[in-house]
């Protein structure tokens, strides 16, 4: 006799795979601002590890979820700050330097508009730079204009309030004006 269907039982495993992960890394807790902050220790490194994340204050035409800023530090380092627009976007537009691909975007630091080739990663996100980053976490205005499977769309983000000796002290890094 079977219990489930393989459809049932592999959801089943991927949402207990999901709770685990989620348990492991520990519940969020505010850094200041629409800031949210979860610290973990790698069990097998021992290494420290910490990810800021901060929410758009608007969805993007097609999405599911608003898009959000993540960015990644491990042992007093910044690893990588990337922007998740959790929509379908446009295949990348430019290579990098060293030919990885890239997609051209605009971005406004409150009253400063600059251009970023950031590394388009798989489609899913795209990797900041380390610039953008230090000037997001200073500002009080923080917006991405992007090429989507929708047209151009803007990712509006409210990044004012963020503890900056925190995210200092976790990622080596302090806010920079544009």
């Amino acid at each position: 006799m079977k219990l489930a269907s393989p459809y049932i039982r592999n959801f089943l495993y991927g949402f207990l795979l999901l709770c685990t992960i989620a348990s492991a890394q520990g519940p969020g807790q505010n850094a200041g601002g629409n800031w949210t902050m979860y610290d973990a220790e790698d069990k097998m490194t021992a290494a420290r590890k910490v990810r800021f994340e901060l929410e758009a204050d608007n969805f993007l035409r097609g999405a599911d979820h608003k898009p959000r800023v993540v960015l990644f530090c491990t042992d007093g380092k910044l690893s990588l700050g990337d922007f998740r627009p959790n929509v379908r976007i446009s295949p990348p537009n430019r290579p990098g330097f060293w030919g990885q691909p890239q997609m051209q975007v605009t971005v406004r630091v409150d009253n400063s508009h600059s251009s970023h080739g950031w590394n388009w990663v798989k489609g899913e996100f795209l990797a900041m730079d380390k610039g953008t980053t230090r000037e997001l976490i200073g500002a009080n205005v923080f917006k991405v204009e992007l090429p989507t499977s929708q047209g151009v769309q803007i990712a509006e983000f409210s990044p004012a309030g963020l503890d900056a000796q925190l995210v200092s002290k976790s990622c080596g890094i302090t806010p920079k004006k544009p």
